[in-house]
Protein backbone atom coordinates (compact mmCIF):
# COMPACT_ATOMS: atom_id res chain seq x y z
CA UNK A 1 0.00 0.00 0.00
CA UNK A 2 1.20 3.63 -0.29
CA UNK A 3 0.93 4.32 3.14
CA UNK A 4 3.70 1.68 3.99
CA UNK A 5 6.32 3.97 1.96
CA UNK A 6 9.87 3.19 3.91
CA UNK A 7 11.39 6.50 5.11
CA UNK A 8 13.08 8.68 2.85
CA UNK A 9 15.24 10.83 4.55
CA UNK A 10 16.53 13.77 2.29
CA UNK A 11 15.44 12.40 -0.95
CA UNK A 12 13.69 14.20 -2.71
CA UNK A 13 11.50 12.73 -5.52
CA UNK A 14 10.56 15.48 -8.74
CA UNK A 15 8.95 15.87 -12.41
CA UNK A 16 12.17 15.57 -14.62
CA UNK A 17 13.44 19.44 -15.50
CA UNK A 18 15.96 20.87 -18.47
CA UNK A 19 18.64 20.95 -17.03
CA UNK A 20 18.80 17.31 -16.12
CA UNK A 21 18.29 15.99 -19.59
CA UNK A 22 21.81 14.99 -20.38
CA UNK A 23 22.60 13.26 -16.98
CA UNK A 24 18.78 11.68 -17.39
CA UNK A 25 19.78 10.51 -21.08
CA UNK A 26 22.95 8.70 -19.41
CA UNK A 27 20.69 6.63 -17.07
CA UNK A 28 18.29 5.65 -18.95
CA UNK A 29 20.71 4.23 -22.00
CA UNK A 30 23.42 3.22 -20.17
CA UNK A 31 22.29 2.23 -16.53
CA UNK A 32 18.62 1.44 -16.60
CA UNK A 33 17.45 -2.37 -16.11
CA UNK A 34 15.07 -2.54 -19.01
CA UNK A 35 16.33 -3.68 -22.43
CA UNK A 36 15.66 -1.03 -25.03
CA UNK A 37 12.59 -2.03 -26.98
CA UNK A 38 12.73 -2.69 -30.95
CA UNK A 39 11.06 -0.76 -33.74
CA UNK A 40 11.31 3.29 -33.41
CA UNK A 41 13.14 4.82 -30.65
CA UNK A 42 12.45 5.41 -26.93
CA UNK A 43 13.29 9.07 -25.48
CA UNK A 44 16.55 7.18 -24.52
CA UNK A 45 17.84 6.41 -28.04
CA UNK A 46 20.22 8.90 -29.24
CA UNK A 47 22.00 12.13 -27.99
CA UNK A 48 20.12 15.07 -26.72
CA UNK A 49 22.30 17.29 -27.79
CA UNK A 50 20.88 16.71 -31.28
CA UNK A 51 18.45 19.53 -32.22
CA UNK A 52 16.32 17.15 -34.33
CA UNK A 53 16.36 14.27 -31.54
CA UNK A 54 15.59 17.24 -28.57
CA UNK A 55 12.49 18.36 -30.94
CA UNK A 56 11.36 14.52 -30.88
CA UNK A 57 12.28 14.06 -27.63
CA UNK A 58 10.09 16.94 -26.49
CA UNK A 59 6.87 15.32 -28.79
CA UNK A 60 7.25 12.16 -27.14
CA UNK A 61 6.81 13.60 -23.79
CA UNK A 62 3.39 14.67 -24.35
CA UNK A 63 2.55 11.71 -22.94
CA UNK A 64 5.64 10.04 -20.68
CA UNK A 65 6.80 10.77 -17.37
CA UNK A 66 10.08 11.39 -15.95
CA UNK A 67 10.82 11.56 -12.43
CA UNK A 68 14.10 12.16 -11.16
CA UNK A 69 15.66 11.37 -7.63
CA UNK A 70 17.85 13.69 -5.88
CA UNK A 71 19.69 14.18 -2.48
CA UNK A 72 22.06 17.11 -2.46
CA UNK A 73 21.40 18.05 -5.83
CA UNK A 74 23.10 14.52 -7.24
CA UNK A 75 20.26 12.03 -8.99
CA UNK A 76 20.45 8.96 -7.44
CA UNK A 77 17.59 7.53 -10.05
CA UNK A 78 15.07 8.14 -12.72
CA UNK A 79 11.94 6.33 -13.72
CA UNK A 80 10.25 6.69 -17.37
CA UNK A 81 6.43 5.68 -17.25
CA UNK A 82 3.59 5.92 -19.86
CA UNK A 83 0.42 4.99 -20.73
CA UNK A 84 0.00 2.24 -21.71
CA UNK A 85 -3.76 2.83 -23.67
CA UNK A 86 -5.87 5.66 -24.74
CA UNK A 87 -8.25 5.85 -21.97
CA UNK A 88 -5.01 6.28 -19.56
CA UNK A 89 -6.33 3.33 -17.09
CA UNK A 90 -3.32 1.67 -17.49
CA UNK A 91 0.26 3.00 -17.26
CA UNK A 92 3.82 0.97 -18.28
CA UNK A 93 7.25 1.48 -16.64
CA UNK A 94 9.15 1.99 -19.56
CA UNK A 95 12.91 2.23 -18.16
CA UNK A 96 14.41 2.25 -14.27
CA UNK A 97 17.67 3.34 -13.28
CA UNK A 98 18.95 3.88 -9.87
CA UNK A 99 22.42 3.65 -7.65
CA UNK A 100 20.47 2.31 -4.51
CA UNK A 101 19.16 0.09 -6.41
CA UNK A 102 16.15 -1.13 -4.06
CA UNK A 103 15.73 1.62 -2.18
CA UNK A 104 15.52 4.04 -4.31
CA UNK A 105 13.67 1.69 -6.87
CA UNK A 106 10.92 1.52 -4.78
CA UNK A 107 10.71 5.62 -3.83
CA UNK A 108 10.24 5.95 -7.40
CA UNK A 109 8.08 3.81 -8.30
CA UNK A 110 5.69 4.14 -5.73
CA UNK A 111 5.79 7.85 -6.20
CA UNK A 112 4.41 7.23 -9.87
CA UNK A 113 1.56 4.81 -8.21
CA UNK A 114 0.56 7.87 -5.72
CA UNK A 115 1.26 11.00 -7.97
CA UNK A 116 -0.84 9.52 -11.53
CA UNK A 117 -3.68 8.70 -9.89
CA UNK A 118 -5.71 7.88 -13.07
CA UNK A 119 -3.52 4.86 -13.51
CA UNK A 120 -6.07 1.56 -12.20
CA UNK A 121 -3.07 -1.09 -12.99
CA UNK A 122 0.67 -0.75 -13.96
CA UNK A 123 2.37 -3.02 -16.21
CA UNK A 124 6.32 -4.07 -16.98
CA UNK A 125 8.73 -6.07 -19.00
CA UNK A 126 11.82 -7.19 -17.31
CA UNK A 127 14.36 -9.74 -19.31
CA UNK A 128 14.34 -12.45 -17.47
CA UNK A 129 17.72 -12.50 -16.79
CA UNK A 130 17.80 -9.38 -14.23
CA UNK A 131 17.16 -11.04 -10.95
CA UNK A 132 17.61 -8.05 -9.49
CA UNK A 133 15.10 -6.04 -11.06
CA UNK A 134 12.13 -8.85 -10.91
CA UNK A 135 12.81 -8.92 -7.08
CA UNK A 136 12.28 -5.38 -7.26
CA UNK A 137 9.32 -5.57 -8.69
CA UNK A 138 7.34 -8.44 -6.99
CA UNK A 139 8.23 -6.61 -3.78
CA UNK A 140 6.11 -3.54 -5.11
CA UNK A 141 3.10 -5.45 -5.78
CA UNK A 142 4.21 -6.65 -9.37
CA UNK A 143 2.70 -10.37 -10.48
CA UNK A 144 3.36 -12.58 -13.52
CA UNK A 145 1.08 -11.78 -16.58
CA UNK A 146 2.90 -13.42 -19.33
CA UNK A 147 6.15 -14.74 -21.19
CA UNK A 148 7.44 -12.69 -24.04
CA UNK A 149 10.25 -14.27 -26.36
CA UNK A 150 11.45 -12.02 -29.23
CA UNK A 151 13.01 -14.01 -32.39
CA UNK A 152 15.47 -13.06 -34.65
CA UNK A 153 15.24 -13.98 -38.77
CA UNK A 154 18.23 -14.05 -40.47
CA UNK A 155 18.66 -11.83 -43.73
CA UNK A 156 19.42 -15.06 -45.11
CA UNK A 157 16.55 -17.14 -44.60
CA UNK A 158 14.49 -14.10 -45.47
CA UNK A 159 15.89 -13.90 -48.86
CA UNK A 160 14.86 -17.85 -49.06
CA UNK A 161 11.63 -17.11 -47.82
CA UNK A 162 10.51 -14.67 -50.76
CA UNK A 163 11.34 -17.22 -53.24
CA UNK A 164 7.87 -18.50 -51.96
CA UNK A 165 4.31 -17.08 -53.48
CA UNK A 166 2.07 -15.88 -50.42
CA UNK A 167 -1.74 -16.01 -50.93
CA UNK A 168 -3.26 -13.10 -49.11
CA UNK A 169 -5.95 -11.93 -51.48
CA UNK A 170 -7.82 -9.91 -49.06
CA UNK A 171 -4.71 -7.52 -48.00
CA UNK A 172 -5.58 -4.12 -47.17
CA UNK A 173 -3.83 -1.16 -45.67
CA UNK A 174 -4.87 0.04 -42.47
CA UNK A 175 -6.29 3.72 -42.17
CA UNK A 176 -8.48 5.07 -38.77
CA UNK A 177 -11.56 3.70 -40.34
CA UNK A 178 -10.07 0.03 -39.82
CA UNK A 179 -9.65 0.93 -35.73
CA UNK A 180 -12.52 -1.05 -34.89
CA UNK A 181 -11.56 -4.39 -37.08
CA UNK A 182 -8.11 -4.05 -35.78
CA UNK A 183 -9.74 -3.92 -31.95
CA UNK A 184 -11.96 -7.12 -32.65
CA UNK A 185 -8.59 -8.70 -33.98
CA UNK A 186 -6.69 -7.48 -30.44
CA UNK A 187 -9.51 -9.01 -28.48
CA UNK A 188 -9.59 -12.38 -29.90
CA UNK A 189 -5.86 -12.72 -29.88
CA UNK A 190 -5.53 -12.83 -26.22
CA UNK A 191 -7.34 -14.42 -22.80
CA UNK A 192 -9.73 -12.81 -21.00
CA UNK A 193 -6.67 -11.63 -18.11
CA UNK A 194 -4.52 -10.24 -20.40
CA UNK A 195 -7.26 -8.15 -22.15
CA UNK A 196 -8.40 -6.53 -18.88
CA UNK A 197 -4.99 -6.04 -17.74
CA UNK A 198 -3.94 -4.07 -21.16
CA UNK A 199 -7.86 -2.44 -21.47
CA UNK A 200 -8.15 -1.04 -25.19
CA UNK A 201 -10.23 0.53 -27.25
CA UNK A 202 -10.64 1.00 -30.67
CA UNK A 203 -9.09 4.16 -30.40
CA UNK A 204 -6.19 2.71 -29.47
CA UNK A 205 -5.99 1.86 -33.10
CA UNK A 206 -6.02 5.14 -34.34
CA UNK A 207 -3.70 7.53 -35.18
CA UNK A 208 -4.10 11.15 -33.96
CA UNK A 209 -2.71 14.06 -35.43
CA UNK A 210 0.50 14.97 -32.59
CA UNK A 211 1.38 10.25 -32.78
CA UNK A 212 0.88 10.88 -36.59
CA UNK A 213 3.32 13.41 -36.51
CA UNK A 214 5.70 11.99 -34.48
CA UNK A 215 5.95 8.93 -35.74
CA UNK A 216 6.66 10.57 -38.86
CA UNK A 217 9.19 12.40 -37.72
CA UNK A 218 11.30 9.61 -35.85
CA UNK A 219 10.73 7.59 -38.87
CA UNK A 220 12.20 10.35 -41.32
CA UNK A 221 15.51 10.90 -38.31
CA UNK A 222 15.92 7.28 -37.98
CA UNK A 223 15.57 6.44 -41.68
CA UNK A 224 12.45 4.03 -41.23
CA UNK A 225 9.64 2.75 -43.34
CA UNK A 226 6.45 2.03 -41.82
CA UNK A 227 4.48 -0.61 -43.65
CA UNK A 228 0.80 -1.45 -42.27
CA UNK A 229 -1.86 -4.01 -43.15
CA UNK A 230 -4.17 -6.24 -42.41
CA UNK A 231 -6.28 -9.57 -43.96
CA UNK A 232 -10.02 -9.24 -44.13
CA UNK A 233 -12.48 -11.94 -43.96
CA UNK A 234 -15.59 -10.85 -46.31
CA UNK A 235 -17.56 -13.80 -45.19
CA UNK A 236 -17.11 -13.06 -41.35
CA UNK A 237 -16.47 -9.32 -42.06
CA UNK A 238 -13.61 -9.58 -39.60
CA UNK A 239 -9.82 -8.89 -39.89
CA UNK A 240 -7.76 -11.80 -39.02
CA UNK A 241 -4.47 -11.25 -39.39
CA UNK A 242 -2.84 -7.76 -39.37
CA UNK A 243 1.03 -6.29 -39.18
CA UNK A 244 3.11 -3.15 -38.40
CA UNK A 245 6.71 -3.39 -40.15
CA UNK A 246 9.68 -1.10 -39.55
CA UNK A 247 11.84 -1.34 -42.39
CA UNK A 248 15.26 0.03 -41.82
CA UNK A 249 17.23 2.04 -44.36
CA UNK A 250 20.42 2.39 -42.51
CA UNK A 251 22.28 -1.07 -42.87
CA UNK A 252 22.54 -1.82 -39.53
CA UNK A 253 19.45 -1.52 -37.51
CA UNK A 254 17.24 -5.13 -37.54
CA UNK A 255 13.73 -4.76 -39.29
CA UNK A 256 10.99 -4.67 -37.14
CA UNK A 257 7.51 -6.66 -36.87
CA UNK A 258 4.50 -6.69 -35.00
CA UNK A 259 2.48 -9.12 -36.02
CA UNK A 260 -1.41 -10.50 -34.82
CA UNK A 261 -3.14 -13.29 -36.54
CA UNK A 262 -6.59 -14.54 -35.53
CA UNK A 263 -6.39 -17.93 -33.13
CA UNK A 264 -8.35 -19.43 -35.82
CA UNK A 265 -5.88 -18.46 -38.76
CA UNK A 266 -3.22 -19.81 -37.90
CA UNK A 267 -2.69 -20.93 -40.86
CA UNK A 268 -1.95 -17.69 -42.05
CA UNK A 269 1.52 -17.35 -40.73
CA UNK A 270 4.09 -18.93 -43.33
CA UNK A 271 1.84 -16.34 -46.18
CA UNK A 272 2.28 -13.45 -43.89
CA UNK A 273 5.91 -13.56 -43.35
CA UNK A 274 6.41 -14.52 -46.95
CA UNK A 275 4.68 -11.18 -48.03
CA UNK A 276 7.31 -9.19 -45.36
CA UNK A 277 10.41 -11.12 -46.72
CA UNK A 278 9.52 -9.58 -50.01
CA UNK A 279 8.46 -6.65 -48.82
CA UNK A 280 12.19 -5.88 -46.80
CA UNK A 281 13.94 -7.36 -49.98
CA UNK A 282 13.70 -3.61 -51.53
CA UNK A 283 15.72 -2.44 -48.21
CA UNK A 284 19.35 -3.45 -47.07
CA UNK A 285 20.05 -6.99 -45.88
CA UNK A 286 19.56 -7.19 -42.08
CA UNK A 287 17.91 -9.66 -39.85
CA UNK A 288 13.65 -9.40 -39.02
CA UNK A 289 12.83 -8.89 -35.02
CA UNK A 290 9.51 -9.93 -33.87
CA UNK A 291 8.20 -11.44 -30.71
CA UNK A 292 5.30 -13.91 -29.06
CA UNK A 293 3.97 -15.00 -26.31
CA UNK A 294 3.28 -17.89 -24.59
CA UNK A 295 -0.79 -17.63 -25.05
CA UNK A 296 0.41 -18.10 -28.38
CA UNK A 297 1.49 -21.51 -28.92
CA UNK A 298 1.01 -21.42 -32.42
CA UNK A 299 3.12 -18.95 -33.20
CA UNK A 300 5.85 -20.09 -30.67
CA UNK A 301 5.75 -24.10 -32.59
CA UNK A 302 6.16 -22.21 -35.89
CA UNK A 303 9.13 -20.33 -34.77
CA UNK A 304 10.97 -22.54 -33.02
CA UNK A 305 11.45 -24.55 -35.76
CA UNK A 306 13.75 -22.17 -37.53
CA UNK A 307 13.76 -18.84 -35.65
CA UNK A 308 16.32 -17.68 -33.50
CA UNK A 309 15.11 -16.78 -30.26
CA UNK A 310 17.29 -13.50 -28.42
CA UNK A 311 16.00 -12.42 -25.38
CA UNK A 312 12.80 -13.87 -23.50
CA UNK A 313 11.13 -11.20 -20.83
CA UNK A 314 8.27 -11.66 -18.41
CA UNK A 315 5.08 -9.07 -18.31
CA UNK A 316 4.10 -8.17 -15.04
CA UNK A 317 0.68 -6.35 -13.85
CA UNK A 318 0.04 -4.30 -10.42
CA UNK A 319 -3.49 -3.50 -9.87
CA UNK A 320 -3.99 -0.32 -7.96
CA UNK A 321 -7.20 0.33 -5.50
CA UNK A 322 -7.36 4.55 -4.58
CA UNK A 323 -8.85 5.95 -1.81
CA UNK A 324 -12.09 8.36 -2.15
CA UNK A 325 -10.87 11.70 -0.16
CA UNK A 326 -13.87 12.83 1.42
CA UNK A 327 -14.02 16.45 0.85
CA UNK A 328 -16.46 19.16 2.64
CA UNK A 329 -17.21 22.11 0.58
CA UNK A 330 -17.46 25.06 2.62
CA UNK A 331 -21.56 26.74 2.49
CA UNK A 332 -21.54 29.51 0.52
CA UNK A 333 -21.87 33.59 1.90
CA UNK A 334 -20.51 32.08 5.19
CA UNK A 335 -23.70 29.99 6.45
CA UNK A 336 -23.33 27.63 9.44
CA UNK A 337 -24.82 24.22 9.52
CA UNK A 338 -26.77 24.95 12.38
CA UNK A 339 -28.46 28.46 10.30
CA UNK A 340 -29.04 26.23 7.23
CA UNK A 341 -30.75 23.69 9.43
CA UNK A 342 -32.77 26.22 11.58
CA UNK A 343 -33.86 27.41 8.56
CA UNK A 344 -35.57 24.19 7.04
CA UNK A 345 -37.76 24.22 10.57
CA UNK A 346 -41.28 25.23 9.91
CA UNK A 347 -42.48 28.20 11.73
CA UNK A 348 -46.08 27.10 12.84
CA UNK A 349 -47.09 23.63 14.46
CA UNK A 350 -48.78 21.37 12.32
CA UNK A 351 -52.55 20.70 13.11
CA UNK A 352 -54.15 17.55 13.14
CA UNK A 353 -56.01 16.91 10.15
CA UNK A 354 -59.64 15.00 10.22
CA UNK A 355 -58.22 11.04 10.68
CA UNK A 356 -55.93 12.45 13.42
CA UNK A 357 -58.51 12.44 15.99
CA UNK A 358 -60.67 9.78 17.47
CA UNK A 359 -64.08 11.62 16.22
CA UNK A 360 -62.92 12.21 13.18
CA UNK A 361 -61.77 8.59 12.35
CA UNK A 362 -65.53 7.27 13.46
CA UNK A 363 -67.31 9.74 11.16
CA UNK A 364 -65.20 8.70 8.13
CA UNK A 365 -65.91 5.43 8.68
CA UNK A 366 -69.77 5.83 8.99
CA UNK A 367 -69.38 8.09 6.10
CA UNK A 368 -68.25 5.71 4.13
CA UNK A 369 -70.11 2.35 4.96
CA UNK A 370 -73.58 3.92 4.46
CA UNK A 371 -72.63 4.36 1.17
CA UNK A 372 -71.69 0.68 0.70
CA UNK A 373 -74.90 -1.75 -0.48
CA UNK A 374 -73.88 -4.52 2.24
CA UNK A 375 -72.04 -2.46 5.04
CA UNK A 376 -70.10 -4.43 7.54
CA UNK A 377 -71.31 -4.69 10.94
CA UNK A 378 -69.42 -1.78 13.04
CA UNK A 379 -67.31 -2.59 15.65
CA UNK A 380 -66.91 -1.31 18.88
Amino acid sequence: MISDLPPTGDLMIRPLAYRDVEVVEQWLRHQGVHDQPFGLPSLAGGPMTSPLHLLQWLMGMSKQRIYVAERDNQVLGVVQVAPFNESRTTWQVQQLSAQEFTEVGTQLLRHCFSTLVEARTWIVEINIDYREALDLYRQNGFQPLAHLTYWQISAEQLAELAQGTPCLPNLLKVTNADARLLHELDTMSMPALVRQVFNRHYRDFQTGLLDWLHHGWASWSQRVQVHRAYVFEPQRKVAIAAYTLHATQDGHTPHWLDLTVHPAYTNLYPGVLTHIARLVQAYPAVPLLLSSTDYQGEREAYLESWAEPIRRSLIMSRSVWHKVREVRSPLPEGLTLSEVLQGLQTHRRPQPGQMHTKEGARAYYHKHSSENASPPEAQS
